[in-house]
């Protein structure tokens, strides 16, 4: 049943992508000028989980990558790289620059001065997830390199700009913003329906199962691939020649716990640390589970940050935030 596995992975980018033209074509636009050898625009990409923004920032940055002979490029998931030193590594990684760096002596001014003399063709550099950042003034520094074009990739916009200071916020102001909504259902049917074209042995699955896989995953395309790929292993597994609808709906909560468990893993260590509190304690309100995390962690981050840890949280259903103000309160989902 399974032609190529590929196909059904999350990181999987595809030829032609379903639904985002337009999308892809404003972010193109600012890329445009390094056609020419000049930098292109800052843009921000925003929108739910499972809207498509990593999809399409790779996918349109490989369409550069045919067409400009002379670049270079780096993605950066800053859930797992969430430090300045981890973020200027990973870049500096790209152009071979960091042979004799030690991650735990090496200043991370020296990286910057590194980055700062490189000379080479124009840098497309994608920050995933960029809310995650520890220290965003590494926004700052690669903002003021001219050879260097960022694509930042995050849910909310309100969110991300109040985490900045007024010196970068004045410079992010300006950058291009692209919107993406989560995928309405007829969307995401659509995009599976290419998937299974591509992945899996003609008439595996059928259009009116496409679209239970795609009800469930209420318009995160992430849910829905991995649902799909959960249904094709299980009808693989029992020797089916089609994924009926009961092994969709047998697929659905392993489907949604693989991506949870995702992304618990990728949770930096004091978002861990509030996650398990939450997970082995129960509710707490803000005071409480403030108190329990300063305990638990070396060196516990403000309450203001670890409120947009929750916050982020929550936005990927890893927690539950009831009520507001002084009567909310926080559990794990």
């Amino acid at each position: 049943m399974i032609r190529d596995a590929r196909v059904l992975q999350p990181q999987f980018i595809p030829d032609e992508v379903e639904h985002r033209n337009p999308e892809v074509n404003r972010l193109s636009d600012t890329l445009k000028p390094i056609m020419d050898g000049q930098p292109g625009e800052t843009s921000l990409l925003v929108g739910p989980s499972g809207a498509g923004k990593t999809c399409i920032a790779k996918y349109t940055v490989e369409r550069l990558r045919e067409n400009v002979l002379d670049i270079n490029t780096r993605y950066v998931n800053c859930w797992q790289d969430y430090t300045r030193f981890q973020v200027l590594y990973r870049i500096l990684d790209c152009i071979d620059c960091t042979v004799d760096v030690h991650r735990r002596s090496t200043p991370k001014d020296e990286l910057l001065d590194r980055l700062r003399e490189y000379d080479g063709p124009q840098f497309v550099v994608v920050l995933d997830e960029v809310d995650q950042l520890e220290d965003k003034s590494v926004l700052y520094d690669l903002y003021r390199m001219q050879r260097i074009s960022m694509i930042l990739i995050a849910n909310r916009e309100q969110e991300l700009f109040s985490q900045l200071d007024d010196r970068l916020t004045s410079r992010l102001q300006t950058c291009v913003r692209i919107s993406f909504d989560k995928y309405p259902l007829d969307e995401l049917v659509s995009i599976l329906q290419a998937r299974a074209r591509w992945g899996l042995s003609e008439g595996a699955i059928g259009k009116q199962e496409l679209a239970l896989i795609a009800d469930a995953a209420a318009g995160d395309a992430r849910i829905a691939i991995s649902v799909l790929r959960n249904a094709a292993r299980l009808a693989d597994q029992d020797g089916r020649a089609e994924i009926t609808a009961d092994v969709v709906h047998e697929a659905v909560p392993e489907g949604r716990d693989e991506v949870r468990q995702k992304t618990v893993e990728q949770l930096n260590p004091h978002q861990r640390a509030l996650y398990d509190i939450l997970r082995d304690e129960g509710e707490l309100d803000p005071g409480e589970l403030y108190d329990r995390y300063a305990e638990r962690v070396d060196d516990p981050k403000t309450k203001r940050t670890v409120r947009n840890y929750l916050s982020k949280m929550d936005h990927y259903r890893l927690v539950v935030a009831d009520g507001k103000n002084r009567a909310r309160t926080y559990r794990a989902r």
